[in-house]
């Protein structure tokens, strides 16, 4: 991934360290934020498909996309937050994926 991705990640969990501190409540809150911008997610793929009658289509496959995109960097920046490596966790989960669709 590109440079600019991980630099990010290591921003935000400086400028949210900074912010909120670094307890178990603060990681509890960075790890409970995948649940709501998931749900952002969701919702925007619910837009997509206009299935709630009274709104009809309010999104765009490329505004789902972008939610996920939030949950991935919400991820890593969660993943940081425990004291970890994203990049080199994100790897080792490539690195298992790639073996297991190879078997």
């Amino acid at each position: 991934m590109d440079e600019l991705i991980w630099d990010a990640v290591r921003a935000s969990r400086g400028w949210l360290d900074a912010a909120n501190g670094t307890g178990d409540a603060e990681l509890t809150c960075r790890i409970l934020k995948l649940t709501e911008e998931a749900g952002e997610a969701a919702g925007a793929w619910i837009g997509v498909l206009g299935q709630n009658p009274r709104k009809g289509v309010t999104h765009r496959r490329e505004d789902v996309a972008a939610e996920l995109a939030d949950v991935a960097f919400t991820a890593l920046v969660a993943i940081e937050s425990l004291g970890l490596d994203a990049r080199a966790v994100v790897s080792s989960c490539a690195a298992k994926v790639r073996d297991r669709a190879s078997s």
